[in-house]
Formats: C-alpha cells, sequence, structure tokens
C-alpha cells in the first residue's frame, strides 16, 4: 500500500469510529428534569416500600432530639 492509500484508510476509519458531541436543544431540559424527578420518585418508592417491608414505617420525627448542654 501506498502513502496515500494508508492515508486515505485512516481517514475513512477515523469517520466511521467518530463520535459526535451530542447538542442540547431546547426541548432536551423537561425531558431531562422529568428524568430525574422519576428516578427521585423511583427511589423514594424503593425506600418506603423496603422500609414497609421491615415493618419500621418511616417517620419524620419519631421522639424529640435531647439537648446537649454538657460537654
Amino acid at each position: 500500500m501506498s502513502i496515500l492509500e494508508i492515508a486515505l484508510a485512516s481517514q475513512i476509519w477515523a469517520r466511521r469510529h467518530e463520535k459526535r458531541e451530542a447538542e442540547f436543544l431546547e426541548s432536551d431540559g423537561p425531558k431531562i428534569l422529568q428524568r430525574v424527578a422519576f428516578a427521585f420518585l423511583a427511589f423514594t418508592l424503593l425506600i418506603a416500600g423496603l422500609n414497609m417491608a421491615a415493618g419500621r414505617p418511616q417517620m419524620l420525627a419519631q421522639q424529640s432530639v435531647p439537648l446537649v448542654t454538657d460537654r
């Protein structure tokens, strides 16, 4: 193979395996927020389900927190 053929083959191979950068479009913002909200909701439901299966539902405040005054 000549140098020209090698260069041409290399250029063709590089273009076929080139990864194009994704552009951020205006319509991508709501899709990203929707996916984040869905992931947060799914994770919250998973944790709640695991807590219910363990027999201890999660409470925000089960008891008062004692104040630490002595150090």
